[in-house]
């Protein structure tokens, strides 16, 4: 089974030289990849190992590791990733992206280019969070310096990164657009993943709001009783309007709420008082 091919790897592709197989990104098998011999960590959780297993089987490898060219000839030296490349051996991956690192290089420019990548807009919110993720574990920013380096809030970028803790079949349905991100967040309040996993079927078939996810949780939590009949809804939102709902929202700083039709729709903003209006205004035109 190739791995998927996730959208870190077609943003480092650009930003990357991929003709030099000694540095970049590229895609390697993982039986030519070699644990570090200075790997400090010797003993790795089984569950948490199948756990990301299943993820990498639903939605693909999402973050590359780190290699450097070995002594033996088209064989790499794992540098960070020991995790993600014993799980992806799990999920029976014969080959996952991965950063080729020159000996002696710092890492400086990849970073940059990571950076560079998970500012795009075109990536799906597993693959933001995973990219954030790298940035934290294989390149030791922390999430204030993630922040300030993406344009980002720091709750914002521990929230994306919560994403991936996420049932498998969960971030498989988030992957595919079945769900958005509002849809996720709010399952990740439940600890039984069979019911979140559950309530997520039922969201994605049947249109649910992220309102409708957030009180079935909700009620879950209380101890109170679940319908079993799913929500009627009119007509289902689609997953990308609300995806677009909480990012413009998040840029502005304000609740928005967008409504469409066949004649086109309508954008509106809320806002708390004149300055909270002129601060909104100044975002829309920077000045």
């Amino acid at each position: 089974m190739a791995a998927r091919k996730s959208g870190l790897g077609r943003g480092l592709e650009a930003l990357l030289p991929t003709d030099r197989p000694t540095h970049g990104f590229t895609t390697i098998p993982v039986d030519d990849i070699e644990p570090n011999p200075d790997q400090p960590r010797q003993r790795f959780d089984d569950e948490s190992l199948d756990s990301l297993a299943d993820s990498i089987r639903e939605v693909g490898v999402l973050q590359p590791v780190v290699v450097r060219p070995a002594d033996s000839e088209g064989r790499y030296t794992l540098v960070a990733g020991e995790r993600r490349c014993r799980a992806a051996r799990r999920a029976g991956i014969n080959e996952m992206p991965a950063i080729i690192r020159p000996d002696g290089g710092d890492g400086t420019n990849i970073t940059e280019a990571l950076i560079e990548n998970v500012q795009r807009e075109d990536l799906s919110p597993l693959e933001e969070a995973a990219g954030y993720r790298q940035l934290l574990e294989d390149f030791g920013l922390t999430h204030e310096q993630v922040a300030a380096r993406v344009g980002r809030s720091r709750p914002s970028v521990t929230n994306a990164i919560r994403l991936l803790q996420l049932p498998a079949p969960i971030q498989g349905m988030l992957e595919r657009g079945e769900l958005a991100a509002g849809h996720a967040r709010a399952l990740l309040a439940l600890d039984d993943t069979a019911f979140a996993t559950h309530i997520a079927d039922l969201a994605g078939e049947d249109g649910w709001s992220v309102r409708q996810v957030e009180e079935a949780v909700r009620a879950r939590l209380e101890g109170e009783p679940v319908s079993a009949t799913r929500p009627r809804t009119k007509v289902p939102r689609p997953a990308a309007m609300i995806e677009l709902e909480e990012r413009i929202s998040e840029h502005l700083g304000s609740r928005v709420k967008i409504s469409y039709g066949s004649r086109g729709g309508k954008l509106v903003v809320k806002y708390r008082d004149l300055d909270d209006l002129e601060r909104i205004y100044r975002r829309f035109f920077g000045r």
